[in-house]
């Protein structure tokens, strides 16, 4: 067989084809973590309006929708997202969630307008039950039972509900909150309360049944910070303080249960 110089460099450039077809099958993929499907309730019952944290909760939860929209400061983006009211004229009432294209393609100031536009504080129960039971029946219709879940709930915390015959005392009111939808929606399923008080999220901890649903509570007074990261002449991608402090305090990953 006869060698020639166009043999050999061809013979090379083969090796070299199939070294780096090789080099790139050996090398590691990067694992593409499952998007979030995120639910958020707004409690509008008067109770949390009172509390003087309803108008800071509204402003913040529009950076906190198009942070995570816009996969800002290493946010990530939801696959799904609901947001609606808790609390109304009738304990068991259900409400409508506005869906992700609601919010899609606006700004912050745009965002923020539509939920003082939906959620406008009313005398009214809280009852934290028919949400919860409306974010299971979601999830089951939409099939994203297999996606990692996340239940935000922008609240005080307090439940405002008819006292049980026979029941006293405060704690009852938290130990009837049912959590049981949410137990096995999902293998990775974390409920969030922000806005509620230091005892009212200890309640919450302590008194409210669970199994497998992980809980963080994040306090009012340490909401009221999320406000002195935002830098005044930075628009939202620039706003690096803010969405690093909301990674660190309100997506805080919670990796086991604590009781």
């Amino acid at each position: 067989m006869k060698i020639t110089r166009e043999s050999i460099v061809g013979n090379l450039f083969g090796a070299i084809a199939v070294a780096a077809l090789l080099a790139a099958c050996s090398a590691p993929v990067a694992e593409r973590k499952p998007r979030q499907a995120l639910f958020i309730g707004v409690d509008v019952s008067g109770s949390f309006h009172q509390s003087g944290y309803f108008d800071d909760a509204m402003t913040f939860l529009a950076y906190y929708i198009y942070g995570h929209l816009n996969e800002l400061g290493g946010l990530p983006p939801p696959r799904e997202l609901f947001v609606g009211s808790i609390g109304g004229k009738d304990s068991a009432e259900p409400k409508a969630f506005h869906p992700i294209h609601d919010f899609n393609g606006k700004s912050v100031p745009e965002i923020e307008a539509q939920l003082r536009e939906w959620f406008v504080p009313v005398d009214s129960f809280t009852d934290f039950n028919p949400f919860i039971q409306q974010v299971a029946r979601i999830t089951k219709e939409r099939g994203l039972t297999l996606a990692p879940i996340t239940v935000m709930i922008i609240s005080d915390g307090v439940p405002d509900t008819p006292m049980p015959a026979g029941q006293t005392g405060p704690e009852s009111l938290y130990e009837r909150i049912d959590l049981k939808p949410l137990e096995y929606l999902s293998r990775n399923l974390t409920l969030r309360i922000a806005y509620a008080s230091p005892k009212v999220g200890e309640k919450w901890r302590k008194h409210i049944p669970r199994q497998r649903v992980r809980l963080w509570a994040v306090e009012g007074e340490v909401m009221k910070g999320w406000s002195k990261q935002v830098e005044p002449e930075a628009d939202p991608a620039g706003q690096e303080k803010l969405w690093k402090w909301v990674r660190d305090n309100v997506d805080y990953r919670v990796r086991s249960i604590s009781g």
